[in-house]
């Protein structure tokens, strides 16, 4: 069978499943399969019943929304029957609308665009450091090269010199609503990537000699440079009704008008039941892939000593990096702030330089995770914000990622508020399964940055820029979900639950307040995703007020004090005076949650920014904010009034 009829087939099979879904985008996969088909039937290396095989040539489909593609390329390699691209777009099938790693055989999730050629260029550099042969290669649409993104990875592809790295842009002229930013100005994109360091080749993408050429070119290449095939394609090309619509994108083939145009590409609807294997992929090398054991942190730091957390991390980094190579620290230009700049110096092969390109360096964090890797990708806190997006995709691509935001809220002090963080928390909140620690100390930002190692998927670990003295003791232990009871009586007013920094400004207040014959429980809830809430709700069953009062360098919403407010409204522990109560069980008996005598009134008192900060002194801003010890110690003699 000649190549014009397998891409022909691999046609049909997009628009089948898309009509068959009743939704889809099969003109933008129609486009892309002249080019597709020449890579998969002579050049793409893979095994196909061992996908976790490392040195399988590497796919992203970065136009996401071309997702029928890249499904039907498996089912005529033989890893799914045909038959099941009928449940494209179905609910809990894995053939979702835009690609994600449901799908055995993909490794991350696409269809934000923009962001695959930094996934890609993460995925070659594992190769790289490695020394594994495997290609990658990324399938671009044209309207994503509008992205900055695809700037900021274009850099760090060149820089890196990822000469592994193969990107192919669908250059078929037209976006959602009309045409493309550059249309079919090729020479203008390939000037872009010129300018970028790659090399260009600029091809007819429906002419099958061309295709091979460029691809010919691309895996020969050696020069330390990545290359990048610029492809001028049809959209809709093979159906003479769907050609260069611009109308069309989006929109699957009625199924009265299915067999109109199954008839122009010479094959009927029953090819969907055909078994034929027409893509045999070349097979790769096999190499294992070493599984790393899980560490203990022996933290050795002075209790008479100040040392910021973000600084105990760098010794946390310096040490892990001894312990196992598969870590990597990403970094945006910040080293010597977040002190991961002590990595550098002892491990440079994986200390990744991105920098000023925070969202390329989340997505190439991202690639790298997906080669087995554990990545570290530290800057400032409010600098990971722009690259949200990047850590949403992160997260439904599976990633094991652990975020470093340091110079955490207003007690960065002089440097203003566009450095401090203070939505990150919210930000990371949202993150399904998330972890987020805020430790307040050398010795617990020490350890729970290896509990961050331990731990796989999305987390974030949120450091100071000012010293802080070391309160816990070096074998203390610390666990992801835990907090520490720091101050506790039998006659405690009501509970204290702090952070980070104001973990200080909470025991400075309780000192002055003890003066003064007032108790109060302070709690640092190092943990706030998981939050502690059994230990929390526990202090707050024995206080006498049933008060809870959060104090946070963050801003008032998302914080740490809506994440205690969540804990109580999903407990119901309003009725912990009645005598059927055990203190931190969620199961409450119903004629107790129905007794109104047995109620009493809990509240949860926030304090944390809730006004537009701006620069002065760490002290001068923790009052103005109303989360220093002085506040926290008013707030609690009108509490208790």
């Amino acid at each position: 069978m000649d190549l014009q009829q397998k891409a022909n087939i691999l046609r049909a099979l997009c628009l089948i499943a898309t009509s068959e879904a009743s939704s889809g985008h099969p003109t933008s996969c129609l486009s892309a399969a002249d080019v597709s088909t020449v890579l998969f039937d002579k050049y793409f290396k893979y095994d196909i019943n061992n996908p976790d095989n490392v040195n399988n040539d590497r796919f992203i489909l970065s136009k996401g929304h071309a997702a029928p593609l890249l499904y039907s390329v498996f089912a005529l390699a033989g890893g799914l029957k045909r038959e099941k691209l009928l449940t494209l777009r179905k609910f809990k099938s894995d053939l979702e609308g835009h690609p994600t790693p449901r799908f055995k055989y993909y490794e991350a999730s696409t269809g934000s665009l923009g962001q695959g050629l930094s996934i890609g260029a993460g995925m070659a550099l594992v190769a790289k450091k490695d020394k594994l042969t495997y290609k990658t290669y990324v399938l671009l649409g044209d309207g994503e090269i509008a992205e900055g993104q695809i700037y900021e990875a274009g850099n760090f592809s060149s820089l890196q010199n990822l000469d592994n790295l193969i990107a192919i842009i669908d250059v078929n002229s037209l976006g959602q609503t009309g045409k493309t930013a550059f249309e079919y100005n090729l020479g203008h994109y390939e000037k872009i990537f010129s300018s970028l360091g790659f090399i260009t080749q600029v091809i007819d993408g429906h002419n099958f000699q061309e295709i091979e050429q460029a691809f010919d070119e691309s895996i020969n290449n050696k020069s330390g440079k990545p290359f990048v095939i610029i492809a001028k394609t049809v959209k809709g090309k093979g159906v003479s009704f769907l050609e260069d619509r611009e109308d069309f994108h989006g929109k699957a083939v009625p199924k009265e008008d299915l067999n109109l145009a199954l008839s122009e590409l010479g094959v009927s609807e029953d090819i969907i039941h055909d078994k034929t294997v027409l893509f045999t992929f070349k097979y790769p090398q096999s190499t294992e892939q070493k599984i790393q054991n899980r560490f203990a942190a022996d933290a050795v730091f002075s209790q008479k000593e100040e040392m910021a957390t973000r600084e105990a991390l760098g010794f946390a980094l310096l040490e892990l990096g001894k312990r196992d190579n598969s870590i990597f620290v990403f970094d945006g230009d910040v080293a010597n702030s977040t002190y991961t700049d002590k990595f550098k110096k002892e491990f440079p092969d994986r200390f990744i330089e991105c920098f000023i390109a925070e969202q390329n360096m989340v997505s190439a964090a991202c690639g790298v995770s997906a080669r087995g890797k554990t990545p570290f990708v530290a800057t400032f806190g409010a600098f990971l914000t722009r690259a949200f997006d990047q850590i949403r995709m992160a997260k439904i691509s599976g990633a094991n990622i652990k975020f470093v935001g340091s110079h955490a809220g207003v007690s960065i002090g002089e440097d203003g508020p566009s450095q401090m963080a203070l939505e990150d928390i919210a930000m990371f909140q949202t993150i399904p399964d998330s972890v987020i620690l805020q430790p307040c100390d050398a010795v617990s930002a020490f350890k729970l940055t290896f509990e961050l190692v331990n731990h796989k998927g999305i987390s974030y670990l949120r450091t100071l820029r000012p010293k802080t003295n070391n309160i816990y003791k070096n074998d203390e232990d610390f666990e992801i979900g835990g907090s520490k009871i720091l101050r506790q009586s039998e006659k405690d007013e009501l509970v204290v639950v702090a952070s980070g920094i104001t973990v200080f400004e909470a025991l400075k207040s309780y000192d002055s307040l003890i003066s003064k014959n007032i108790n109060i429980c302070v709690i640092d809830a190092y943990s706030i995703k998981p939050l502690d809430k059994k230990s929390i709700l526990a202090c707050l069953d024995k206080s006498k007020r049933k008060i809870i009062v959060t104090v946070e360098d963050h801003d008032i919403s998302g914080g740490l004090g809506d994440a205690v407010l969540s804990a109580i409204s999903e407990t119901g522990l309003s009725i912990s005076s009645h005598p059927e109560f055990i203190s931190g069980s969620q199961e409450i008996p119903k004629q107790v949650r129905n007794d109104e005598k047995c109620r009493c009134s809990i509240k949860v008192i926030k304090l944390g920014i809730d006004k537009m900060p701006y620069s002065g002194d760490k002290e001068s801003l923790l009052n103005e904010f109303g989360i220093s010890s002085s506040k926290i110690e008013e707030k609690v003699k009108n509490l208790i009034k």
